[in-house]
């Protein structure tokens, strides 16, 4: 039976971080994964999870929506940014016993998707060598969300660990954007499992609780077992309505937190 965490930028998303913590605890969850937690202190944060016996997974590497951007990756003439952003990370994932940093590619126009895949690739050799006691995860993201974004498929971030060739970068493989992207999330899970360090689901196309729409999360879950998959399975989905109140959901789908 899969293991699930529970992604703190999606859920509760009306209380504060700490408060956020206490929740998932509380309802079951035994991991948590967070999307940019910088503004709170390291050790605090450790401690909170400590006390609860809460396994930390992960963070992503700084955005600055003000300026339009998503990631620094693959951006042409910013290396130094994204060196002095990862460090950060990953210094604040082992501040706070994560084990893992998505590195978030950023925006490419078209024209330039093949000067950002070296740039990328030379990004990723320097993090992966700074880093070899984290697992570094890509993640693809649809282009209905987050149009202009350097990947959309699981096969291009595939293409780009084979181009880096270092051991600790994986798949974040998030069955929502595979869904909304490409479909066939059971038979494109099989053929990169091997190359999956993450799984993260939510329904296709709402992205709320995944007891819904084009994905059979029930025999999702039964080919995570079948597969041998042993990680975690983040539960990054927009609730409905308050996330206490859809829960419901590892019942519907024969599944407990």
């Amino acid at each position: 039976m899969p293991r699930f965490s529970a992604n703190l930028g999606f859920l509760w998303p009306d209380r504060p971080l700490f408060e956020r913590i206490d929740a998932a605890a509380a309802v079951g969850f035994r991991a948590i994964e967070l999307h940019w937690p910088y503004d709170i202190p390291a050790e605090p944060l450790r401690e909170r999870c400590e006390n609860h016996a809460l396994t930390v997974l992960g963070l992503n590497t700084l955005i600055d929506p003000g300026k339009g951007e998503f990631g620094l990756g693959a951006v042409e003439g910013r290396q130094a940014d994204f060196q002095a952003g990862f460090a950060r990370a990953a210094a604040y994932a082992r501040a706070i016993g994560a084990g893992s940093v998505h590195v978030m590619a950023g925006d490419v126009a078209p024209d330039r998707k093949a000067a950002a895949a070296e740039l990328f690739a030379d990004n990723l050799r320097w993090a992966a060598g700074q880093a070899p006691d984290l697992t570094l995860l890509l993640e693809p993201l649809n282009a209905r969300d987050r149009p202009g974004y350097f990947y959309a498929t699981v096969g291009e971030a595939a293409g780009v660990i084979a181009k880096v060739g270092a051991p600790n970068i994986k798949i974040m493989f998030d069955a929502y954007h595979v869904g909304v992207t490409e479909g066939g999330v059971v038979e494109r899970l099989e053929r990169y499992l091997p190359l999956v360090g993450h799984v993260q689901i939510a329904a296709v196309p709402s992205r709320a609780e995944p007891d819904e729409g084009e994905v059979d999360y029930a025999a999702f879950f039964r080919a995570l077992d079948r597969l041998g998959y042993g990680g975690w399975v983040g539960c990054e989905y927009r609730p409905r309505a308050g996330t206490d109140e859809g829960l419901g959901w590892p019942s519907t789908l024969g599944v407990a937190l």
